[in-house]
């Protein structure tokens, strides 16, 4: 027997029927030992939970969710964990980007179909986390979510090492003759020790962090490494806590306002994070109907300095975030500055100040004061335009170089990535520390999916005379544990004929992030030549999904995300299925 509140449920219309359909949906449930009384209109929490051996960062969820479900049941409701797929940047080809949507796609129509009340999402990898709160925000039932947490610190020869950002420095070592290939092997187990995604602040530790600062997940929850006990109290909390939300009706349309994105932009700046959070949180923005324009990216982030020394812009580790005070203490300090909303209400039911007012930092190294800050302000992303980038760029301007933030040299074009990777190491290869070196055709049509190929390694040859770094430009992406003097999403893309494709060995690139351009020094006429003898690449793809994405992606300015994707298509029960 129910009352009226709980009749009113959107799981009782499948659980709460009569006759023949209800019959149909309680018996099937019951075969898994499930008692009637489950059935008695509590909420029906949904475990998605994209747990795979295929995804490493992903392959402890399945224990996360174990701790999600005592929650549930704590508080009185039904838990029912089911699977989606993952997206691991580690192993998937051409790259997890290409599947992002895909994956956003599944997790939004398996909570609208099925007979769920709320929804706590499992995520490691980076691109889980920005796909499931697309696909929970396009449902917009009460949703919370849970990151898997990161790695522990790597450790090798007594150095801390970072998954992601040493792979890049050990590949240099091993060109330079520092390492040896057996030396090399040993290394690769010394990064990757514990279950967890990456612990540098790459993008899977930047989403995460995203997701607390936007109001998805639970304060100080972004930051516990995954084998720590503390990780599976959180999800317990989470399940919990997703009951309540199902009672308030506390749903994502209420969370993920401006307000909320306008704090994530700035958070981001404070942890020097991911460039790829550009992307992530300009789609999500689409899927609630918020306004984030790219320019917001850099406007918004001026004034913000940044607090957090973790590579690949500083030296320390998730591990030691954690215990330096997470992600609270960031938002604390910039909430003492006057620089977030701290009126945003959160998956707690409290504002972000209430969530953080107890918060502080632990030390001065790893998390710093505003009034002393890690980087000064205006080191965050910068957005950058010009007759190169006319619908935009971005540069990290903590990972790179100083002295390259000002540049100009002649351009090395190659066609695609695998172009370059053929003779970067030819000793003959014409290129020196002035040249800009373009990679094309790496955007999201082009390649297809936008892939993490940008940060190239340098050339050998540069590499044994002491170069450190050089300009590079794409239309790709690069790894948020990545660094280097690198402009990426460029917009629009080469395949598309945005500028990129005209550029020609030899032309002037001018790179000015100072003035936030980016133009290639060629005269309007002759890039009008150009661009009218200019074709299309050729189709690739005449069906499946890879057809379909590259049908309908966006550039990378609007989050690379599906046009017919944009918005809520809300949470209304579908027809009977019997």
């Amino acid at each position: 027997m129910t009352d009226g509140r709980r009749t009113s449920r959107r799981s009782q219309a499948w659980f709460g029927a009569q006759g023949r359909s209800g019959m149909v949906y309680r018996s099937w449930m019951r075969n898994q030992g499930l008692g009637h009384e489950v059935f008695d209109g509590r909420p029906v929490i949904g475990i998605a939970t994209s747990a795979s051996e295929l995804a490493p960062c992903n392959a402890h969820l399945t224990r996360v969710a174990e701790a999600v479900k005592r929650g549930v049941w704590q508080a009185g409701g039904l838990p029912l964990q089911f699977p989606t797929m993952a997206t691991g940047e580690t192993l998937m080809r051409p790259t997890a980007m290409l599947y992002r949507n895909l994956m956003a796609m599944e997790v939004e129509e398996l909570i609208r179909a099925n007979p769920l009340d709320g929804v706590v999402l499992l995520s490691g990898c980076d691109k889980t986390t920005p796909a499931m709160l697309m696909g929970a925000a396009s449902v917009d039932l009460p949703a919370v979510m849970v990151t898997g947490g990161p790695m522990l610190n790597g450790k090798y020869r007594g150095q801390d090492v970072g998954s992601g950002t040493h792979v890049w420095k050990f590949e240099e070592d091993l060109k330079t003759g520092r390492m040896t290939e057996e030396e090399c092997f040993f290394a690769e187990g010394c990064m990757a020790r514990s279950e967890g995604h990456c612990m540098t602040m790459g993008t899977a530790s930047t989403m995460a962090c995203m997701a607390e600062a936007l109001g998805m997940q639970l304060p100080g929850s972004a930051a516990w490494p995954a084998v720590d006990a503390r990780r599976m109290e959180t999800a317990q909390a989470a399940g919990r806590r997703i009951v309540g939300m199902v009672e308030e009706e506390l749903r994502p349309s209420r969370i993920l306002t401006r307000e909320a994105f306008e704090n994530a932009v700035r958070v981001n700046a404070a942890i020097g994070g991911s460039t790829n959070a550009v992307i992530h949180l300009t789609a999500l923005a689409g899927r609630v109907g918020v306004e984030l324009d790219l320019r917001d990216f850099d406007d918004l982030v001026r004034a913000v300095p940044t607090l957090v020394n973790l590579m690949p812009s500083g030296k320390y580790l998730m591990e030691d975030f954690c215990y330096a005070g997470g992600l609270p203490a960031v938002i604390a300090e910039l909430l003492g500055g006057g620089l977030l909303h701290g009126g945003q209400i959160t998956v707690t039911g409290r504002t972000l100040a209430e969530d953080t007012e107890k918060a502080e930092r632990i030390g001065s190294d790893v998390v710093t004061g505003l009034d002393a800050p890690f980087q000064p302000a205006g080191t965050g992303i910068a957005v950058l335009r010009g007759n190169l980038c006319p619908d935009g760029a971005v540069i990290k301007q903590s990972a790179a170089s100083p002295h390259l933030l000002t540049h100009r040299g002649p351009a090395r074009v190659f066609d695609s990535p695998e172009a370059y990777h053929e003779v970067a190491d030819d000793s003959d290869l014409d290129v020196d520390e002035n040249t800009v070196v373009v990679i094309r055709n790496a955007g999201p049509k082009g390649y297809p999916g936008m892939p993490e190929v940008s940060n190239v390694p340098l050339p050998t040859k540069l590499l044994k005379a002491g170069v450190k770094d050089m300009v590079r430009i794409c239309d790709g992406r690069m790894s948020g544990t990545g660094y280097g003097t690198v402009v990426l999403h460029v917009a629009p893309e080469a395949a598309v004929g945005g500028p990129l494709a005209l550029v020609r060995d030899g032309d002037t690139v001018v790179l000015d992030v100072p003035n936030r351009t980016l133009r290639l020094d060629v005269d309007d006429a002759e890039l009008t030549r150009r661009r009218e003898a200019w074709r299309p690449p050729a189709e690739r793809y005449t069906g499946g999904y890879t057809w379909l994405y590259t049908q309908n992606v966006e550039q990378a300015d609007r989050g690379a995300d599906f046009g017919f994707l944009r918005g809520s298509r809300g949470h209304e029960v579908p027809r009977d299925s019997h």
